[in-house]
């Protein structure tokens, strides 16, 4: 895979690898750390999925767009490589995290055309994580989010006995409320789309956002993803995101909402205890109305 990687980076730079590293770390991708000739070190990555490679550089373009948050400058891609700006890795602090809530709420103000908008040039079928993902533009965010993020895992979870039909049920029944649960109707966001922890990447003075799945969306759901798998210093993000563009009232009781969508993601990619989290998700939204 090294020698692979170092063919692809050479064809897309047009320089000449001196050191390949592989990094560790990622789930669905291989990925190097590659010296070029000139010094410079650069991030090439693979992924195994069709099309995944051509959602990620242009979900990376379109989130450096608006210049209001860091993501690395994306320096080429084939079908099969991306590669990027290397960031070199530092430990996650306070400073940092207010700057993170900061530029969030910068970009997610740069707004999308349509909720569930693709990145210019990024393909309607992207993908999150090793799960297929459909970007289909809608006027509405309820009605977006139940018919694309969270119907298709449901029943997907549902059919291989991931989520019980009791489960399936009372998810169905946020979708059927989701009206009534969605809060104060806002405009599109311009979402990274998988903000787990994992894809925050700590610089020396600043926060990385890396592998995005972006689409125009609702931006609680960026801020509900962080919550769900755990942030550090989240509490410094959220209050410097809210002193930049302060959030609808009752956005805590919605957060089981937003999160739903990561959750019968990783239901249907991992079981497990992903399928009770999903159904507690539901029950707590149920609950916020």
């Amino acid at each position: 895979m090294r020698d692979q990687a170092r063919a692809a980076v050479a064809e897309i730079t047009g320089r000449t690898p001196d050191n390949v590293r592989q990094l560790s770390g990622g789930d669905t991708a291989a990925a190097f750390a590659v010296r070029l000739d000139d010094g410079t070190t650069v991030f090439a990555k693979t992924a195994p999925m069709p099309g995944a490679i051509a959602a990620e550089a242009a979900s990376l373009a379109w989130l450096a767009e608006p210049d209001a948050i860091a993501v690395p400058e994306v320096h080429g891609h084939d079908e099969k490589w991306l590669v990027t700006e290397h960031i070199p890795a530092a430990a996650p602090n306070a400073l940092a995290a207010e700057r993170l809530g900061r530029e969030l709420a910068a970009l997610h103000a740069a707004g999308a055309t349509s909720f569930g908008a693709a990145p210019p040039g990024g393909p309607a079928d992207a993908w999150i994580g090793l799960a297929r993902m459909r970007n289909e533009p809608g006027e509405q965010w309820p009605a977006f989010y139940s018919r694309h993020r969270i119907e298709p895992y449901l029943r997907r979870a549902v059919d291989a006995g991931t989520v019980s039909a009791e489960g399936g049920a009372l998810i169905s029944l946020v979708c059927a409320q989701i009206d009534e649960l969605a809060g104060p109707a806002e405009p599109p966001a311009r979402l990274h789309g998988d903000l787990w922890s994992g894809n925050v990447h700590w610089g020396a003075q600043r926060a990385w956002l890396i592998d995005p799945a972006a689409h125009g969306g609702h931006r609680e759901t960026d801020l509900a993803m962080l919550r769900l798998f755990g942030c550090p210093h989240l509490d410094r993000v959220v209050a410097a995101y809210q002193e930049v563009s302060p959030l609808a009232e009752g956005w805590e009781q919605r957060i089981g909402l937003h999160q739903l969508f990561p959750l019968l993601v990783h239901a249907v990619l991992f079981g497990g205890g992903y399928a009770g989290q999903a159904v507690a998700a539901a029950r707590s939204a149920l609950r916020a109305r």
